[in-house]
């Protein structure tokens, strides 16, 4: 028992060994407030968006869902996450962003709780994508978006003003759904 304790203890103790070291380690809430862990996206492909209801790009969307619609039977996923460093443009609740999203346009793909994407309280997934990942940098505003492989590794990332249906995102999400899946 003692020893047992012991090495949990060790375990514990080291940030290393409990530190992500990609995407599919970090857990996210959704927009319900349940556990949302992103290994159980492993073999996906992930677009992962920071989102906001009241921005000049918060129609894209209409281009996110489509996409879901297109790819999601292929393996693709989208998931929305939903910030308000930028400009206050995401001011609501997770309920009013969830009516909004699906009442405005239809959004059937995960939608997560609110976090901080950028400054003092970033979410950890979000310190990483921006500061570990091999696609670093700061979120700049609403509607950046990271592709992510279905192993885990950050593809690519597209600028907020990128819209989701532009060639090159849907020719980098058919080339990450073109690899075979995990097995």
């Amino acid at each position: 028992m003692l020893p047992a304790l012991l090495a949990a203890t060790a375990i514990a103790a080291d940030p290393a060994a409990a530190a992500p070291a990609g995407f599919l380690d970090f857990t996210l809430k959704a927009n319900d407030g349940s556990d949302y862990p992103l290994g159980k996206l492993k073999g996906k492909v992930v677009l992962l968006v920071n989102t906001a209801s009241k921005c000049g790009n918060t129609p894209q969307y209409a281009a996110l869902q489509k996409l879901h619609e297109t790819y999601g039977a292929k393996g693709l996923t989208i998931i929305a996450v939903p910030a308000n460093e930028f400009g206050k443009q995401e001011p609501g609740s997770n309920a009013d962003i969830a009516e909004f999203c699906t009442s405005k346009y239809h959004v059937t793909f995960p939608l997560m709780s609110k976090i901080v994407v950028k400054g003092e309280g970033i979410h950890p997934l979000f310190e990483w994508l921006t500061t570990k990942s091999p696609k670093p940098g700061a979120i700049t505003w609403n509607f950046a978006k990271f592709l992510i492989g279905r192993d885990g590794s950050v593809i690519d990332r597209f600028d907020p003003k990128t819209k989701p249906d532009d060639a090159k995102v849907t020719a980098a999400i058919e080339a990450a759904l073109a690899v075979p899946e995990l097995k």
